[in-house]
């Protein structure tokens, strides 16, 4: 299933959560404009959980296969070249926050920015300009942090704002329990869409994580379903903690139910 909006307008503009959008968007945007070089920019500024965890010695003695392109008689081929892994380009922990901001791809990239538009506006309208980008920024870091603890010996470089939008959806299903989002039913041939209740679109997403974290060889690389998990989990008891404490503001749903056939206030 993917979601195309929810049903729950925002009082107040999502500063934080388009000032992110736009951030993500200029790393994308380097990372492409580098071209080849952008395999650099991953390995320099994404979470490479070994590297982390590794004292000076050990990191030196680190190398990693990585694809390169070369020219032979017979026209371009693909060889692997074995090289020293690259050191990051700021403190090991720090890129626990900097990988955040990288995205492997396009679709990678725009499905990261389309779920934090739908989701992030609500939950910063909820908490508050402040409390959210905390709450974001910390989600994300405890993502990195499961995904680090769980595959401590991987050389391959994690990127991605998946964990701290995990965070978000997770602060969303407990502060807007009620709410509705009409999502896209994958029927061949058909565009078919249904309005699911949050709580069950989020849930099955949640489940999901996990079955693919039990089930996946993480040290194969691909999707850190644990960081997802992670970061779900954390949004989840940092926005208990805010209704519990009465810091999040009170909704009023009333008067921020939508019309289906409209996008919320402050969309694309």
């Amino acid at each position: 299933m993917f979601p195309l909006h929810d049903n729950i307008r925002s009082r107040t503009f999502p500063w934080v959560t388009y000032t992110l959008i736009g951030l993500c968007s200029i790393a994308f945007l380097i990372q492409f404009l580098a071209g080849p070089q952008g395999d650099r920019i991953v390995e320099q500024w994404g979470m490479v959980p070994a590297r982390v965890i590794a004292n000076e010695a050990q990191e030196s003695a680190f190398s990693v296969e990585r694809p390169r392109i070369v020219e032979t008689n017979l026209g371009p081929r693909e060889v692997l070249e074995v090289r020293p892994l690259l050191s990051a380009g700021v403190s090991d922990w720090l890129t626990l926050l900097t990988c955040m901001f990288l995205h492997g791809g396009l679709m990678h990239f725009a499905g990261n920015m389309w779920f934090l538009h739908i989701f992030g506006d609500n939950v910063e309208d909820r908490l508050g300009h402040f409390l959210y980008a905390t709450l974001y920024i910390g989600a994300g870091l405890i993502a990195g942090l499961t995904h680090l603890f769980s595959n401590p010996a991987s050389l391959v470089p994690t990127i991605g704002a998946s964990g701290a939008i995990a965070g978000v959806m997770g602060a969303y299903i407990l502060l807007y329990p009620k709410s509705m989002v009409e999502t896209i039913v994958p029927i061949p041939g058909i565009f078919y869409t249904i309005a699911v209740p949050a709580p069950i679109f989020l849930g099955i997403w949640f489940l999901m994580q996990l079955y693919q974290g039990a089930s996946s060889d993480a040290s194969s690389g691909g999707v850190a379903w644990w960081a997802h998990v992670g970061g779900f989990v954390a949004g989840f008891a940092a926005a208990g903690f805010l209704v519990m404490t009465h810091v999040a503001s009170p909704p009023v749903e009333a008067d921020r139910v939508s019309s289906w056939g409209k996008p919320p206030t402050g969309g694309f």
